[in-house]
């Protein structure tokens, strides 16, 4: 997912993919320490997308504090 993809979201629906999106890694990296991943990669690019997810809150979070 794109930052611009990301930014077009409200919050309560980054807070719903960061969830979803934190379970599914959970899941694949379980799956992937049983048996191998075909695309072992793809536990990277989850956890960077989780990472741009986090980081757009977080920006929202300060903004919204700074405006107060």
């Amino acid at each position: 997912m794109k930052i611009s993809e990301i930014r077009e979201l409200t919050t309560s629906e980054l807070k719903e993919r960061l969830a979803a999106d934190k379970r599914s890694y959970i899941e694949n990296r379980i799956a992937h320490a049983v048996s191998p991943l075909a695309q072992p990669s793809s536990l990277r690019d989850q956890r960077r997308a989780i990472a741009r997810l986090k980081t757009e809150l977080k920006a929202r979070e300060a903004e919204a504090n700074d405006n107060n």
